[in-house]
């Protein structure tokens, strides 16, 4: 976690030396460690590879500018939330419209006025602490999901494969960034509420009884329970709480029908019962691709799963019609 007191790094991008030179000696005096660049090529090389907690960014600079550098920035991954000031000596409307457009987090106008430098710089400072900190409550959060996964032996690799086959699900079907991020998040820790089951429940070879059944339908509440603090997974937890939803009502916790099932949930459980069919269980082997689409669709015809998201899967997968059968 990066604070003032262990040196925060601030990227500094101008092209002017002598502007570079002012903000410089402004950080470094309040103990920030400070990288430049001369353009805004050297400025997305540095931060292809370095850890940054803010850049301040000239808006007209040869080659990239101030502007194109923050869109590049917005589009990766790795740097989507790293606060960005603009530097700029422009004061017109349009001008901030366009810092606003390409995800700046604030504007610092020439000539520099040292304490609102680093007043700006502390806050966004301070953002990128808060951000870091989610950031690593996702990855245990995520390590919890995989370690409950590792004890069972059948279940191994289940939580990655139905991360990548729902987001090509999410795809096919057109669905936006942030829903396919969410079925990204929820493949790898929708049974995350599995802590609180029995390890005797979870690997039950058999048929489980009418007590056993109902402390395994709470692992969904559980589980939403778990990630609800995360605003970040706002758009996970219907994930995890609805993905043993059935159209017909028949499912859990809640009992949902139809039109009451998020679109991501059924895409989740679409996939995950896909997976389930496919791979190796106390009870029985694993199912041929066409011989689980076939069981699917009967599954369908009872009223469980959509089956126009089932068709698509089944496109997403690149399983021939003719090998799946009627």
């Amino acid at each position: 976690m990066a604070t003032a007191d262990r040196q925060s790094t601030i990227l500094v991008a101008d092209d002017d030396p002598s502007n570079r030179e002012v903000l410089t000696v402004f950080l470094e005096a309040e103990g920030y460690r400070v990288v430049s660049a001369g353009d805004g090529d050297q400025a997305l090389q540095f931060l292809s590879h370095e850890p940054v907690d803010v850049a301040l960014l000239d808006v007209m600079m040869p080659g990239q500018t101030g502007f194109s550098v923050c869109r590049a920035l917005r589009a990766r991954p790795e740097t989507r939330l790293l606060p960005v000031v603009l530097v700029t000596g422009l004061n017109g409307v349009q001008d901030r419209v366009l810092g606003i457009e390409a995800g700046a987090d604030d504007f610092l106008t020439k000539p520099y006025n040292r304490e609102e430098l680093l007043a700006r710089v502390r806050s966004l400072v301070k953002l990128k602490q808060y951000t870091d900190e989610l950031e690593h409550a996702e990855t245990v959060l995520c390590s919890l999901a995989l370690s409950i996964e590792a004890k069972d032996p059948y279940t191994e690799g289940h939580c990655d494969r139905l991360s990548r086959y729902a987001v090509k699900l999410a795809e096919r079907l057109g669905l936006a960034e942030e829903q396919r991020v969410a079925l990204r998040r929820a493949g790898i820790v929708h049974d995350i509420g599995k802590v609180a089951v029995p390890e005797h429940i979870l690997r039950k070879p058999g048929p489980l009884d009418s007590e056993e059944r109902a402390v395994m339908e709470q692992h969904p509440v559980t589980g939403e329970r778990i990630c609800a603090p995360l605003k970040a997974f706002r758009l996970v937890l219907p994930i995890i709480r609805h993905h043993h939803e059935r159209l017909d009502g028949s499912g859990y916790p809640d009992g949902l029908n139809n039109g009451q099932i998020p679109l991501t949930a059924r895409i989740l459980s679409v996939v995950d019962v896909y997976d389930a069919l496919t791979t190796d269980r106390p009870y029985r082997q694993a199912l041929l691709p066409q011989e689980a689409l076939g069981l699917m669709r009967e599954e369908v015809a009872r009223g469980w799963w959509d089956g126009s998201l089932v068709e698509a899967f089944q496109a997403s997968l690149v399983i021939p019609q003719a090998a799946v059968g009627e």
